[in-house]
């Protein structure tokens, strides 16, 4: 017998029709700087099913010639209506963190140096879609394994590093890197370049991850007393991994989350952002990850926040182009910094206060 429908999500954040007045720095911003992270997510939005009103902002997209700031701006303002998102308790303000596309050093074949593993999505691993059986849960997908005539949670990080999993005996990794505590912010981010012995960049992006939820090792040493809330950064955490090499894989295995990667094309360019979930290249201070639940994937959000560990206004619109395990709740975004070790100086320190307005259609209903 199948389920009962499922009730309303009474926990779900709420949209309320705003004005643009009521943005903050609105009028300070240049928005053309973003018009051709917009032009990317109809890009993206047109390879998936999106109802007419998008087909027709997207559409009209096309057709301002120029991109100066004065027609960019009159086209958000007669396209789109902004609504602020509300979390269910009554929140406007959220967190907002940041993450960037990082660098490290890695190899092909393993070698003394280079002894971490970089895996592709295992083939023994199952995807299962909630959604084509139960549309409300539509939003959910779990990864399994068989086991004994049985599906079983897939193999944790402490088990794909130990070798227990058939994948570490049967499959050959993509690449082989030095870094473990890189390699596990690589992870975090979700994609990144993998410079090799010749000085070639090898481009990995996210292919999937092993089903279970991420657990900050950040928070972990502050329950612990060895960082301050203050020094949990990603910085300080690489900075508490070299302190003490012998715990670093006890701690890394706290978060049971694993993600793997696949090689990306080298034809790209190499200027442009990784891939995000929508399946278009990021660009630098103008792309975001959001939960999808909420936002949907491809549209304008207006952000108003700060710049990282400072009350420095960070006030710009962003395109929703991205999404993550962490990312969780309407009034939620990571901003994407961009590529190499300045963003990653941004991103590592970026943990602010923020709220958020999603720009839709004007025709389009105020509902996540």
């Amino acid at each position: 017998m199948p389920p009962p429908p499922a009730p309303p999500d009474a926990a779900a954040p709420r949209l309320e029709a705003a004005r643009w007045a009521d943005l903050p720095g609105w009028k300070e911003d240049t928005l053309s700087a973003a018009w051709s992270a917009l032009l990317a997510s109809c890009q993206g939005m047109a390879e998936k099913p999106r109802d007419a009103a998008w087909r027709q902002v997207c559409a009209r997209a096309q057709t301002v010639r120029g991109q100066s700031e004065s027609r960019v701006r009159r086209f958000f303002e007669t396209a789109f209506t902004p609504h602020a998102i509300i979390e269910a308790d009554g929140r406007a303000e959220g967190l907002v963190t940041g993450y960037y596309e990082p660098l490290i050093r890695g190899s092909r074949q393993p070698d003394a140096r280079n002894r971490v593993p970089v895996w592709g999505a295992p083939s023994d691993m199952l995807t299962i879609d909630l959604g084509s059986v139960y549309p409300e849960l539509a939003h959910l997908r779990l990864r399994g394994r068989i086991e004994n005539n049985k599906v079983v949670p897939y193999w944790s990080r402490a088990e794909i590093e130990a070798g227990i999993s058939p994948q570490t005996q049967a499959q050959k990794p993509l690449l082989w890197v030095a870094d473990a505590v890189e390699f596990f912010f690589l992870q975090t981010q979700g994609s990144g370049r993998v410079e090799l012995p010749d000085g070639r960049h090898v481009r990995i992006g996210y292919a999937d991850q092993n089903g279970h939820p991420y657990r900050s090792i950040g928070r972990v040493l502050i329950e612990r007393g060895e960082l301050k809330a203050s020094e949990a950064s990603m910085q300080g955490i690489q900075a508490w991994a070299r302190r003490h090499p012998d715990r670093l894989r006890a701690l890394l295995d706290v978060n049971p989350s694993y993600v793997f990667f696949r090689e990306l094309p080298d034809n790209r360019d190499a200027a442009s952002g990784p891939l995000g979930a929508l399946g278009v290249p990021l660009t630098a201070e103008r792309s975001i990850a959001v939960d999808a639940r909420y936002i949907p994937l491809g549209a304008p959000v207006w952000l108003a926040t700060t710049r990282p560990d400072s009350k420095t206004p960070l006030n710009r619109l962003m395109l929703a182009q991205d999404t993550g395990s962490a990312i969780k709740g309407g009034a939620r975004a990571d901003f994407f910094w961009g590529f190499g070790a300045a963003a990653g100086q941004q991103a590592g320190r970026m943990k602010q206060s923020g709220r958020m307005w999603v720009l839709l259609p004007r025709q389009e209903r105020a509902q996540p």
